[in-house]
């Protein structure tokens, strides 16, 4: 008899002593709701309140004092413009990451070894060291041409260096495989060029992957704070640093709102990107 038989026979005559596992109480699962609850609320609780707080007409005296969307108004009128500009900044973080990203994934996927394994580290250096220390080194390098430094470029070229290794992590998650770079070999065999096989077959199949990846990059592409804050002038404001600057000078409610307005913009794009991801299958290999 095989070894494989023998393991084979040994696993059924396991199932067949071993007693049928009980179903989860009751007890079990009230306190796993309670314990994701408790979670939750610890974790949503502050944002909640400093929502509410920005649409109370007094902080201080609490929902006592009436409603207003007063706040709102005036984080628009101050600060319309990092609304804005914060969307250009994390669409050409994104359009650049994914220009960039998915072919180097890819290139990486097909070159397996020790260059590869070095070029990766190398490409999450950015995310290890401090943002404040990667925006020192970009001004050092080229804050010496006005025209770059005062724009809006110079704060896209800041997060593509911190968020393309999370679209190069996340397309290569989905292109690793052999079945796919068999199937880019055969393509090759019957005299596809590389970038119809490319456009073709590789993103098609690796798509859910850079679905995910363009998640993470807009995601942390709006809410990076570190690298903007030192890359940024006074006309090239975006929406954390906006924020920053009215917790620090502004009414308490005047920041609240503003909090209020970054989740406004924020969440539907990250609820659209999830259920795209999610509605995106992943290409058939056969």
């Amino acid at each position: 008899m095989s070894l494989s038989h023998q393991a084979h026979q040994t696993l059924s005559d396991t199932r067949h002593i071993a007693p049928p596992l009980d179903a989860p109480s009751r007890l079990d699962a009230g306190l796993g709701w309670l314990l994701t609850l408790a979670v939750a609320s610890f974790l949503i609780g502050p944002v909640l309140l400093s929502v509410l707080a920005g649409l109370t007409r007094n902080y201080f005296t609490g929902v006592q004092s009436g409603l207003t969307l007063r706040w709102i108004g005036e984080v628009w009128q101050l600060y319309s413009d990092t609304l804005a500009r914060t969307g250009i900044v994390a669409l050409g973080t994104l359009l650049i990451c994914l220009l960039t990203g998915v072919p180097l994934a890819w290139v990486l996927t097909l070159h397996p070894g020790r260059t590869s394994r070095i070029l990766e580290e190398l490409l999450t250096l950015p995310v290890a060291v401090p943002g404040l220390a990667t925006a020192l080194a970009l001004i050092v390098s080229w804050g010496t041409l006005p025209l770059l430094r005062s724009s809006t470029l110079f704060i896209i070229i800041g997060h593509v260096l911190f968020t393309l290794p999370f679209m190069v992590r996340a397309a290569r998650a989905s292109m690793q495989g052999t079945e796919l770079i068999q199937l880019d070999e055969a393509a090759a065999t019957l005299g596809s060029s590389r970038l119809k096989r490319f456009l073709g077959i590789i993103v098609p199949n690796a798509l859910p992957g850079i679905l995910a990846g363009s998640l993470t990059v807009v995601t942390l592409s709006v809410g990076e704070f570190n690298l903007t804050w030192l890359l940024h002038t006074p006309l090239t404001k975006t929406l954390p640093v906006g924020l920053a600057d009215s917790y620090a000078s502004m009414r308490l409610e005047v920041a609240s709102a503003y909090t209020l307005v970054f989740l406004l913009m924020l969440l539907p794009l990250l609820v659209g990107l999830q259920w795209l991801a999610a509605r995106t299958p992943r290409a058939s290999l056969s």
